[in-house]
């Protein structure tokens, strides 16, 4: 008995921990994302903390429910009109993640991300229909606390709704592919070169991606590249460093975003980065599902030629006449005239000749 309380102090003590952790990290990366508010000065175009929290429920299970709660208070009390309105925003943060859990495990999703399957559940159950709980929520609430006027609800339900659902299409990925991250051994040294010049042409193109000059497509081709080459585990950082870049330059007015108002720019970028997200995940998926089926091919193969070998080995050879073996049939032997009966008649006439036992 006084082992089972121990281990139910242990396991509240160490969700108590990792709801801490939880907690911070929401915290960190909301402040993070706020820099490069839109809205009211709490409305991103790209809300990590979703990410983060979508994530850790996958990982952690939905036990960790109150660090996502206690992370958004936090985030949320500085900016918000009233304790009331900070709750209710808090609710709305908290739920749109455990929904979106709650449809990913119910549609059988898993963690890898390595089947078509997985990436389309997390587009269309975990990222937007997830998140329209905190949108709708939030904007309600700024709404009704007097912050928003009626008809500046619908543009900031959008930028809120889409730049939640970005924060689990980009942010998420990344976290799941962190969590089984090991240290690869035997890699070649062109692979890791190939790594590197990724990395540098995703920066620079990032780079150019904040000036006047309307270069974002050039993310695209990095994209198709990492995924092809690295799968989700390049994919993902990629998109996620690509959507950041456009972010900056949203924000600045810079390049394909200059001379816009905010409604084209939130529609242009909102657009870019979905782009950006549905190609790494879906593209990185199918080359996934490509290299496991071939896999499983090659190992049916191997079996199959192990299981023919051994049963050539096993069969024994039959051996078989010489006759049959050249091919000729032997003919049966003469008769010996001496001893062969005679037939029909001939054995009538030899009994005739018997000598007669009258006289």
């Amino acid at each position: 008995m006084t082992g089972a309380r121990q281990e139910r102090y242990r396991r509240a003590a160490l969700t108590a921990l990792e709801s801490g952790v939880l907690a911070a990290l929401y915290y960190g990366s909301a402040e993070a994302g706020l820099l490069q508010q839109l809205v009211r000065g709490q409305v991103t175009p790209l809300w990590p903390p979703s990410g983060i929290a979508v994530a850790a429920l996958l990982l952690r299970g939905p036990r960790l429910w109150p660090g996502i709660a206690l992370g958004a208070f936090l985030a949320n009390i500085t900016l918000g009109p009233s304790t009331g309105a900070v709750l209710a925003i808090t609710a709305g943060n908290t739920l749109a993640p455990l929904c979106s859990y709650a449809l990913l495990r119910r549609a059988g999703f898993h963690n890898r991300l390595d089947r078509l399957r997985d990436a389309l559940a997390l587009i269309f159950l975990g990222a937007f229909p997830g998140m329209l709980v905190s949108a709708t929520v939030g904007t309600g609430t700024l709404v009704l606390a007097g912050v928003l006027h009626t008809r500046a609800f619908w543009p900031t339900w959008s930028v809120w709704w889409t730049g939640d659902a970005m924060g689990v299409l980009v942010v998420t990925p990344v976290l799941l592919v962190l969590s089984r991250a090991r240290l690869p051994k035997g890699v070649p040294a062109a692979r890791w070169l190939e790594a590197g010049l990724l990395v540098a042409a995703t920066t620079g193109v990032g780079l150019l991606e904040t000036t006047n000059t309307p270069l974002v497509f050039l993310g695209f081709p990095l994209l198709i590249w990492a995924a092809f080459r690295f799968q989700l585990a390049g994919a993902a950082p990629c998109a996620l460093a690509v959507s950041t870049f456009a972010i900056m330059a949203a924000t600045g007015s810079k390049g394909p975003f200059a001379r816009h108002d905010l409604v084209t720019n939130m529609i242009t970028l909102q657009a870019f980065n979905a782009s950006a997200a549905l190609t790494a995940l879906l593209l990185s998926a199918v080359i996934s599902e490509r290299d496991q089926t071939q896999r499983e091919i090659a190992q049916a193969c191997g079996r199959l030629a192990d299981m023919v070998s051994r049963i050539a080995a096993s069969e024994q050879l039959t051996v078989l006449p010489d006759d049959e073996v050249t091919g000729r049939r032997t003919s049966p032997a003469p008769l010996d005239p001496e001893r062969t009966p005679p037939s029909g008649d001939g054995q009538a006439r030899g009994s005739d000749e018997r000598p007669s036992p009258h006289p």
